[in-house]
């Protein structure tokens, strides 16, 4: 195979690469006409170089499948996405402001209530929802921060516009693979390195390690943070580990912890040392089963009480889940001028609300043509892609959302854009999304770019990982006013 861009055609759909037949967008230039250049036997030495260094790397993540654990290597895909810095630079502050806003909109939640008092939006979406923790009225967390580490899902409509699709606010996960897919293409194609001026990735760890030390209760210069996992078989293990090793923090199960006086404790071999930051990789109901879930074994006995007493921070902190809702989601914008008396930068996927009489009205009208989420699934389960769906499963959908009209929305299938993948032949059009992550503790941080996830299969919508999606490097590129990439 040798790519040819003549032949490469993603119909009806933006494609962030190449515009029409032959014919590469200004930005990705540089780099169509390198994979152009290459023969066959030079594809196939880098599709190899791939696979070996995602193997000797141990890149992997888990599927559950029949009740079983499966690790499965990384499904990575060659060539980068490219988005211009200058594009960038307005998505970046687009998502610190939904960030904030999400963080205010929390805090307001679980203090002052003004939210329900100005009809934003109605209290029982809230306190009626799976994801508030009424044990955590009145706590005011450090910076007044709730989502410390979000992961706000970006699509590109018809047009090429980024819009936010989701947020992502209690344990969001891919920001290891993120830096891996960095990591892979270096090796892969070093040479590509030298002649694009490439935003980094690499200092994540260093930022969140920052962002987590910002929290700590005792001001000194080395505070002890750890990294809380519900253990080996958790489908985000890999990254638990490979984030605790790159910021030099403990990795930790619940057992390694202990509260006394209301302090937390790591059991090590010279003793008990005192915790002071937690990076929580455990849903809240399991963090405490004292305070949640009392038939818990992945938890801490104590720990929310030591996280009131304010001698530990837990990143997130508790209860930040209750924006994590797709219902939610759809009160962002009037959150952000709500509480920052700013218009929004990035605009939402149109949505309609089930529990609202007239838009769950439309939705059963139309549901061929729509998709249907529940409120706080993930991953892609529970959807409805009414346009792919038979008679039979849209008339039970029908009857789910009459059932509990609260838990679903519904949006308009969107022309997500395509990118270029390497397929067995050709080169061929894929869709996207991208997960950028953003820290928010003392100061603010915006990964460049993101995860990209690429469905893998031709025309499929699902890009999940374990549904069969795959992932690719994602360039946000910087200089010659981002108009032509490299040479």
């Amino acid at each position: 195979m040798q790519i040819d861009w003549q032949s490469y055609n993603s119909g009806a759909f933006h494609d962030e690469m190449i515009a029409g037949p032959g014919m590469p967008r200004p930005i990705a230039a540089g780099l169509a006409g390198y994979l152009a250049s290459l023969d066959e036997r030079a594809l196939d030495e880098k599709k190899l170089a791939a696979r070996l260094a995602i193997k000797t790397m141990g890149i992997s993540f888990t599927v559950y499948s029949d009740g079983q654990n499966i690790d499965r290597e990384w499904p990575f895909d060659l060539i980068p996405r490219i988005i211009s810095g200058r594009e960038w630079e307005t998505t970046r502050r687009g998502l610190e402001q939904r960030v904030r806003a999400l963080n205010c909109f929390i805090h307001d939640v679980y203090n002052d209530q003004k939210v329900f008092r100005d009809k934003i939006i109605d209290p029982a979406l809230i306190l009626d929802s799976v994801n508030f923790r009424p044990q955590c009225r009145g706590i005011e967390p450090l910076h007044r921060v709730w989502a410390h580490i979000c992961g706000t899902d970006l699509i590109r409509d018809e047009h090429g516009r980024f819009m936010v699709l989701e947020d992502n606010l209690r344990v969001p996960s891919g920001v290891s693979y993120m830096l891996e897919n960095r990591r892979v293409t270096k090796r892969v194609f070093p040479e590509l390195f030298e002649n694009h001026e490439i935003l980094p990735v690499t200092e994540y760890s260093q930022e969140l390690f920052d962002m987590l030390a910002s929290l700590s209760p005792r001001k000194q210069a080395h505070p002890e943070i750890v990294v809380l996992t519900p253990g080996i078989y958790n489908s985000a293990y890999f990254e638990h580990s490979f984030l605790a090793q790159r910021m030099g923090a403990e990795l930790v199960e619940g057992s390694d912890l202990l509260v006394e006086n209301d302090c937390v404790y790591m059991r090590t071999i010279g003793g008990l040392a005192r915790v002071d930051v937690i990076y929580r990789r455990i849903d809240d109901l399991f963090l405490d089963p004292v305070a949640f879930n009392a038939e818990s074994v992945l938890g801490v006995p104590g720990l929310f009480g030591a996280w009131v007493k304010g001698n530990v921070s837990l990143a997130n902190a508790p209860g930040a889940g209750v924006a994590d809702d797709k219902i939610v989601y759809t009160y962002v914008p009037d959150f952000i001028k709500y509480y920052l008396d700013e218009d929004p930068i990035l605009p939402n996927v149109p949505s309609y609300r089930c529990c609202n009489d007239a838009e769950r009205s439309h939705v059963l009208a139309n549901l061929d043509r729509l998709v249907v989420k529940p409120a706080n699934e993930s991953g892609g389960y529970g959807m409805l892609m009414g346009h792919q769906a038979s008679a039979a499963e849209r008339e039970e959908f029908a009857a789910r959302i009459k059932a509990n009209p609260r838990n679903y929305l519904a949006q308009p299938l969107i022309s997500l854009s395509t990118v270029p993948i390497l397929g067995e032949t050709a080169a061929e059009p894929r869709h996207v999304d991208l997960r950028p992550f953003i820290l928010q503790g003392a100061d603010s941080y915006v990964t460049p770019g993101g995860l990209t996830r690429v469905a893998l299969v031709k025309g499929s919508y699902v890009v999940n990982s374990s549904q069969g999606g795959g992932s690719k490097d994602t360039w946000v590129i910087t200089g010659a006013e981002d108009a032509v990439a490299g040479g």
